[in-house]
């Protein structure tokens, strides 16, 4: 386990050879499950597991990514002593759409995503073996945890959030940003359409994007995407927009009644979501006497809003980090 760990560190070094060797024997060993969300939308999700394993970590993705995505973690965490379960949130992945083109990232409620997270939790985590039950959440999935454990305290016996969707940096005054929002609920056919901005998926190339400084990581992860067009998912709706800013502020609402450990991770070079909201999420908790690992985000110096898909030596402070704090509440 130490060695795997140390590998951490110096992975990009034979990044190709270690995807298509050990990864991908890994990957072989996955199980694949499928179960009725709200509505009846199919959810995917898979498992690792081994039989000396008495602790899980419940992986929850952000907007548009699927599990296949998350093998690499998957892999650190297994040999870090962890069975694995990675969902598919609704509207991505291989999990079912909502709308007929299925590029458009969309959800009639946000809280859509909290029940298919709570009925996946009570199927397939809360009835397992396991001695310890942990979550793992980035951007989206962390406010989809985040007001699950609203909703069900207790349920979990840590939490560790990777740049968590509590507020979206949008280039607007919030003013004007809340009236565009609530103008498009009056018009179906807006409101089920791209956000401004955005469109259908396609292929960026490295040098534009703003998600990781990991050449190799982000190759990977495009070419999942380049090669499966199952899996595309480009811009919000503005409808997803406006239920996504409303979820945010029910996170901070709700912030002061939280209790399970919590571990918040945040990008210094963050472009997608609001550290702010970050910050502000800490104050409330520590002002209520349950405040957040270390009373404050983990702020991994230099890093973009892919924390968990950066280069090494950004990464691996990351997944030191949560390693280590779930240890501490075995």
């Amino acid at each position: 386990m130490f060695r795997q760990q140390m590998d951490w560190k110096t992975r990009e070094n034979a990044f190709a050879a270690f995807t298509t060797g050990p990864l991908n024997d890994f990957w072989r060993r996955r199980e694949e499950g499928v179960m009725p969300g709200v509505d009846g939308v199919p959810i995917r999700f898979i498992r690792f597991r081994a039989p000396e394993h008495d602790r899980v970590i419940v992986v929850s993705p952000g907007r548009i990514e699927a599990y296949v995505k998350y093998a690499e973690l998957a892999f650190d965490l297994f040999y870090s002593g962890f069975d694995v379960l990675v969902i598919d949130h609704r509207g991505q992945g291989l999990s079912g759409r909502m709308l007929e083109d299925s590029h458009r990232g969309h959800v009639e409620k946000f809280s859509d995503y909290v029940d298919d997270l709570d009925a996946f939790w009570q199927q397939e985590v809360a009835s397992g073996p396991w001695r310890r039950r942990y979550i793992l959440a980035h951007s989206m999935g962390g406010a989809i945890a985040t007001l699950f454990l609203q909703r069900h305290p207790g349920a979990c016996d840590a939490i560790a959030l990777c740049a968590p969707m509590f507020g979206i940096i949008i280039r607007l005054p919030d003013w004007m940003v809340r009236q565009l929002l609530d103008w498009s609920e009056g018009h179906q056919r807006i409101r089920e359409s791209y956000a401004m901005g955005t469109g259908r998926w396609h292929p960026l190339p490295f040098g534009l994007n703003v998600l990781t400084h990991s050449r190799g990581r982000y190759r990977r992860n495009l070419g999942f995407y380049a090669d499966n067009p199952d899996l595309r998912v480009g811009g919000p709706t503005w409808h997803w927009v406006r239920e996504s800013v409303l979820a945010g502020e029910q996170v901070l609402a709700g912030a002061a009644e939280e209790k399970t450990p919590t571990l918040l991770i945040q990008a210094e070079d963050e472009r997608v979501v609001d550290n702010r909201a970050h910050d502000r999420y800490c104050e409330i908790r520590a002002a209520a006497g349950h405040p957040c690992e270390g009373g404050h985000p983990l702020v991994i110096e230099g890093a973009y809003h892919e924390i968990l898909f950066e280069k090494d030596a950004l990464r691996s402070v990351a997944l030191h980090a949560i390693v280590d704090f779930f240890h501490r509440h075995d």
